[in-house]
This record gives C-alpha cells, structure tokens and sequence, in this order.
C-alpha cells in the first residue's frame, strides 16, 4: 500500500466514479441504526451483507449479489456457510464505499467492495483478515505487439514498464525479465500514456487498477494476464462496525476458507479465467 500510492490514488479514482454513479437513494447509511440481535448481529436470524451502489463485474455479476455470482458474492456466500447461515439467510445492502468506512453504527454485518486494509480506515471500523491479496497484472492496447501475447516468453522481447517502486516494477523484474529490462516510470499516468502512444508494449499493474484502466481510460485496453504471486499487494478485508462483535469470528471463517483452498478456487474461478488469465 505504502509503496503504490499512484495505483492507490487510482482504486480511490475508481471508488469516485462508484460514488459518482450511487443514485442519492443507497439503502446503505453509516449512521443508521444497527439495533442488533443478541448474538450481534444486524438482525436475528439473518446475515446482513453489504456491496457497492452499483456493484462492478467481475467483482459482483450483473449487480446482482443475490446471484452469487462474481468473486465477492460467492466470498460473502462462503462466509455465511462458515458462520452457520443458509444463504436463504443472506441480506443483501447496499452503501456506498465511503459510507462503509466511516464511523458510526452500521447496517450490514459485513460489507465488501475492495477495501484495502489499512491503518487509517482501522481506526473507524473493524476489517477480518485479508480475503483476496492483489495480484501483478500484465495490460496493453489493441494494436500493440503485446496484444496477442499469451505467455511470459511472449512478453521478454517486447518493452514492459511499470510506476517505479512498486511491486508492479518488481513484478517485470522477477517474474518477466524483459530483455530491454524494465521501463521505468514516475507515475502509473506516465505509463498509460505511454501505453498509448507505443512507447512501450505493455504495462504491470494491480488487479482493481487493470480492471479499471482498461474498462474506463484506454481505449482498446485489454488485459494480458496475471503474473505469478508476488509479495506487496493490496490486502482487502471485510468491513465490520468498529468493536463488532463478530469480527473475531468473521475472521476465524476467512481464515478456515483461506487454510481449505477455498479463496483460491473462488478467485480462480470469478478473477481468472477470461477476466485475467494466469501467466506461465
């Protein structure tokens, strides 16, 4: 997070346009009355869950999370099971991203839409443990050499930059090894800028700004694919009142599906595949 404030500066872009598009009429309200059942949640019986006011492919299909489908549904979905829900009992709400995160009581049990974990917003609500770490991920433009590039070695002969200091930089060095090395940039703009006006084939990112970047600025923009896991990325958490007293055992249910494989096969199943292939 320290290391990549640009590509911070862009997730927090794409939370604006979230909120630009939030009609005034959310559900979701951080200073709503959370009356609570005596086992803490929401309302008894029920496992409140709140996303985004719309929610975004591929993190929520069709902005519907009632389907289950997408990556954060299905990770909602499997928490619930963990917590002894049927999903018959699953609420869904919606706020916005800053509501969710303010102080104040809350609606939801849970809400999810990408929030990175961080000091700052620890000090107003509570977050589990991380359900999804941010992976490296290769993006171009129709029309440039790297847009049929299906593999790393596809990748060596072509000229790959990234925002210096970040792990996305890092990521070009260990896992591609460009023969022109990597290209350097101060500033993820600078890059897809660059990006665009071919001089460079392809640029590294993180997942929530590939997506971005490649839906909402670049023109032709098409994701290449995943590196293979590297360290440093953007740890994303569920978010819970401040003091909830269902954060430990929210946590305990990421943790038990994170240690049983189950993150994995759901990010492989929502956030790979055609969405952001992995690269070998």
């Amino acid at each position: 997070m320290t290391r990549r404030p640009l590509a911070a500066i862009l997730v927090a872009a794409t939370a604006t346009l979230v909120l630009a598009a939030c009609s005034a009429g959310g559900s979701g309200d951080s200073g709503g009355s959370a009356s609570g059942s005596a086992d803490g949640y929401v309302t008894e019986g029920k496992f409140t869950v709140g996303t985004g006011e719309p929610a975004y492919y591929p993190w929520v299909i069709d902005d519907a999370p009632e389907s289950g489908e997408g990556f954060e549904p299905a990770v909602a979905y499997a928490v619930a099971a963990q917590l002894g829900f049927d999903a018959d009992d699953v609420v869904w709400v919606r706020t916005t991203f800053d509501q969710a995160i303010a102080p104040g009581a809350k609606d939801f049990d849970i809400n999810l839409q990408q929030f990175s974990i961080t000091p700052e917003r620890a000090e107003n609500v509570d977050f589990s443990s991380p359900y999804y770490e941010t992976t490296q991920v290769v993006i171009t433009v129709e029309g440039s050499p790297a847009a049929s590039a299906t593999s790393i070695a596809d990748l060596k002969d072509l000229l790959v930059g990234a925002q210096v200091g970040t792990t996305s930089f890092d990521a070009i060095e260990s896992e591609i090894a460009p023969t022109a090395g990597a290209q350097v940039f101060n500033t993820n703009d600078d890059a897809k800028l660059a990006l665009q006006s071919g001089t460079v084939d392809a640029i590294v990112v993180d997942l929530p700004t590939a997506f971005y970047l490649t839906g909402a600025e670049l023109d032709g923009g098409k994701i290449i694919g995943q590196l293979p896991s590297t360290a440093g990325g953007d740890e994303f958490g569920l978010v819970l009142a401040k003091g909830s007293p269902l954060t430990a055992k929210v946590t305990a249910a990421v943790d038990a599906l994170r240690e049983d494989g189950t993150l994995d096969e759901l990010a492989t199943t929502w956030l790979g595949g055609d969405a952001a292939p992995l690269l070998d």
